[in-house]
């Protein structure tokens, strides 16, 4: 989504270039429309030696967690769907805000009924995911975006309470530093339930470049053994819907090019410092930044 949620045969050369850089994968946006060529994707990707996984978000009119038992039935459907899509494409993982509309606003708090909706709907969706060999990983977004999950805890007691073992959790950096008191300490304490990172800056631009504690979580990652993807989520080059759903109102970098390169050469810096220093290593997220810019 750095640079585009659809993509289709004529981005080969800018997955040739992803490849070469150096990145192992790509993070593909999922719906039922999206990819529109599953079989020709996948094609590319196995020539291209990609790897894959797949984000996701419930539309409002599929909304897993509607007082509405038609809608909820239409949000199953839904994510069910995307798992075996996300399989037919090769991945074995989907990822983001899986549990409820995006962008739905209810003016409360949640209610005991729809955290019962969720994991129901989460349940059979899992559970197709068991059969096709695809785990769910889901996000908690902060509170401007949902009411329903917003905090790391929170997220493991969904987790928990789906009972599944291809149910684990999303954790974003950017969502992170909203809501998490101390993002390290959230991380340690799910590290159980771990199964996906998101890499985005505190403005979503290229990583290294703001004032999000990388080095304390990346301490962390390396301290709880965590061996799963490290995906960059940005939005340099947002199609007019993507920039409305993620209320981006500005460039967020020059180029999507630009942002995917220094974020990766961040992130392989950042942890190969914290890796060879451990914790205590004395630096600043400053000078990390400077040699990722270089």
């Amino acid at each position: 989504m750095v640079w585009t949620t659809r993509i289709g045969e004529e981005h080969r050369p800018l997955l040739s270039r992803i490849r070469e850089w150096g990145f192992d994968g790509v993070e593909l946006f999922l719906s039922l429309d999206e990819p529109e060529n599953i079989r020709g994707i996948k094609k590319m990707l196995d020539e291209l030696e990609l790897e894959r996984t797949t984000c996701s978000v419930i539309p409002r009119e599929v909304n897993l967690i509607s007082r509405d038992p038609t809608i909820r039935a239409r949000g199953v459907e839904f994510l069910t769907k995307c798992v075996e899509r996300t399989s037919d494409l090769g991945a074995g993982l989907i990822c983001g805000p899986l549990y409820a509309g995006l962008g739905v606003m209810t003016g409360r708090r949640r209610t005991e009924e729809e955290w019962q909706w969720a994991i129901e709907g989460l349940r059979i969706a899992a559970r197709r995911g068991r059969e096709l060999g695809v785990t769910l990983c889901v996000e908690p977004l902060n509170r401007f975006e949902t009411y329903f999950l917003n905090t790391l805890e929170d997220a493991a007691r969904l987790v928990h309470a789906v009972g599944e073992p291809n149910v684990r959790i999303h954790f974003d950096t950017f969502h992170a530093n909203i809501e998490e008191r101390h993002p390290p300490d959230a991380l340690r304490a799910v590290a159980m339930d771990l199964g996906h990172v998101h890499i985005s800056e505190n403005d979503r631009g290229v990583p290294g470049t703001g004032h999000i504690d990388w080095i304390g979580q990346f301490s962390a990652l390396i301290e709880i053994g965590y061996d799963g993807w490290l995906t960059i989520e940005s939005f340099a080059e947002p199609e007019p819907e993507l920039a409305a759903a993620a209320a981006i109102w500005r460039d967020l970098a020059p180029s999507g090019d630009e942002l995917a390169l220094r974020g990766l050469q961040f992130v392989k810096d950042l942890h190969r410092s914290v890796a060879s220093h451990g914790e205590p290593y004395d630096t600043s997220l400053q000078k990390l930044g400077s040699g990722a810019e270089r």
